[in-house]
């Protein structure tokens, strides 16, 4: 395994990113929301690797890290313009870090997988983030069936990886309840804004009990999160922060009427 570590020096302290990726259609859109993307991606520090828990990759009873050479671009979703299957993020993976992350997760029994790619959960907000990645990318999958506090125990176990130039994004939605979309436009349902507002002040006061447990802690839980597959990649970014260490919110709307895109970032 040391001939491995070599493979990542040794680094200041990497952020940490959860977004709110919405819509695939921002992956070729220009709006407020892609915009902060970008705007962020100019900001960060230089990586030796990006890695990505996305909500799209779920994988029931396991825990799998990408370790193609390559990555290919998956168009998990149907219903959309063709402009959108058209998009391509060229990116290429690592073998050896994933090694090293699998390693790091040796309690989980984390296994390596050259099938998957990179699904819209990364490269819709990646191709404005990271539009021309110069390191490696690379996905750790979602246990779907482990209950919160053990993700939150399980990503935990990376978090050293920082000091060694990775770079760590969760990417889902917090508030994601697909099937009270307001397509044809209106505000924010009441039951949005609240959930949003007690998760954002739970995660700034770092009460990870209360959001390892949202359905026992808070009503509008059972509307905003109908499945927690979107919801399981903040707590996944959650668990990669340092004691005491802070963050800043930014994209802090609710579009459609019920897809928050509240993000954050280290400070």
């Amino acid at each position: 395994m040391r001939h491995l570590e070599a493979r990542l020096r040794p680094s200041p302290r990497m952020p940490v990113l959860f977004i709110g990726h919405g819509n695939p259609m921002h992956a070729i859109s220009d709006n407020a929301f892609t915009r902060q993307w970008a705007a962020l991606g100019a900001e960060l520090p230089p990586a030796q690797a990006i890695v990505v828990i996305s909500a799209h990759w779920q994988t029931p009873g396991s825990t799998r890290v990408t370790d193609a050479p390559r990555n290919r671009v998956i168009y998990d979703f149907g219903g959309f313009p063709d402009e959108l299957s058209q998009v391509r993020y060229d990116s290429a993976g690592d073998p050896e870090v994933a090694r090293i992350l699998t390693h790091h997760l040796a309690e989980y029994e984390a296994q390596l997988d050259a099938q998957w790619g990179l699904d819209h959960g990364t490269w819709s907000v990646l191709t404005h983030l990271a539009p021309a990645p110069q390191v490696p990318v690379l996905q750790i999958s979602i246990d779907a069936a482990m209950p919160l506090p053990a993700l939150h125990d399980l990503y935990a176990r990376l978090r050293d990886l920082r000091h060694r130039g990775v770079l760590f994004i969760g990417s889902g939605n917090i508030v994601h309840a697909l099937g009270r979309v307001r397509w044809e436009g209106g505000g924010p349902w009441d039951w949005a804004e609240e959930f949003d507002a007690v998760t954002a002040e739970a995660i700034a006061e770092r009460r990870v009990d209360l959001l390892t447990d949202p359905f026992g802690h808070w009503p509008s839980a059972r509307i905003a999160v109908p499945t927690d597959d979107h919801y399981r990649p903040m707590i996944a970014a959650l668990s990669l922060l340092e004691p005491g260490e802070e963050t800043r919110f930014f994209n802090e709307q609710i579009d459609l009427g019920s897809i928050g895109m509240r993000s954050f970032v280290t400070a």
